[in-house]
């Protein structure tokens, strides 16, 4: 009998496909597909930056890959802001998705933009920034100590490739016909020490009593910082 599944792990601001690296290897080695898409304006698609890119943008490259690569029965995985997208698509193809995994994830519900989900101090030094370094075009990335990568070699590969982020997607509000997760399986990954940025999400998603949630003690870019203990919890999702 086959036990193969198919996981499709989608990234978080300011990453790309490359953030997987450690883990890919992890859920390969135990006989599973893992695809890695990269979100439109980062990462390896950088040079497509601009003020055009929205939230539906996101969710059509994420969508687009499953139905191009015709991927079904997909645990989708989506890490910090990939969550908006993970949800945009279990609202737009549920028929092809097996389980929902939000890694310390943002989840909006119909008619919220990120923006309005973050802390607001966190909203308006992210617009500051945003005019400061890119007259209002993208969000600079982070300290790798914010996104909880402190070993200074991985803190170095990290802020190496991280790219600025389209801050129109921070602005822009999600449109979605059913309460996110659209009534399909979903696991909640929280980590600690906790993320700031995504303290709603959290929350939002403890009161879900059909959703299953957990904690792993990471740092918010838990794929890098502890790809073995993460490939373990993603594996055992059914």
């Amino acid at each position: 009998m086959n036990h193969s599944k198919t996981y499709v792990l989608l990234h978080g601001a300011w990453h790309g496909a490359w953030c997987w690296q450690r883990i890919v290897p992890l859920l390969e080695a135990a006989g599973h597909q893992v695809h890695t898409p990269t979100q439109t304006g980062v990462g390896e698609r950088s040079h497509l930056l601009s003020r055009e890119i929205t939230l539906e943008t996101f969710i059509l490259d994420l969508t687009n890959e499953l139905f191009f690569k015709d991927l079904h029965d997909v645990i989708l995985v989506g890490h910090s802001f990939g969550g908006i997208a993970i949800s945009g698509a279990a609202d737009r193809m549920p028929e092809r998705i097996r389980h929902l995994v939000y890694l310390d994830a943002m989840v909006l519900l119909d008619g919220q933009s990120p923006f309005s989900r973050v802390p607001p101090d966190v909203a308006q030094k992210r617009r500051e920034l945003s005019v400061q370094t890119s007259g209002g075009l993208s969000i600079p990335v982070p300290t790798a100590e914010m996104l909880g990568v402190t070993d200074p070699k991985d803190a170095q590969w990290l802020m190496a490739k991280c790219t600025p982020h389209p801050i129109s997607t921070y602005e822009d509000s999600i449109h979605l016909a059913h309460e996110p997760g659209n009534g399909l399986p979903a696991t909640y990954i929280a980590v600690t020490p906790h993320y700031g940025p995504v303290a709603a999400s959290r929350d939002y998603a403890k009161s879900r009593s059909d959703w299953h949630y957990m904690e792993i003690a990471a740092g918010h870019d838990a794929m890098v910082t502890s790809p073995e203990a993460l490939a373990k919890l993603l594996l055992a999702i059914d």
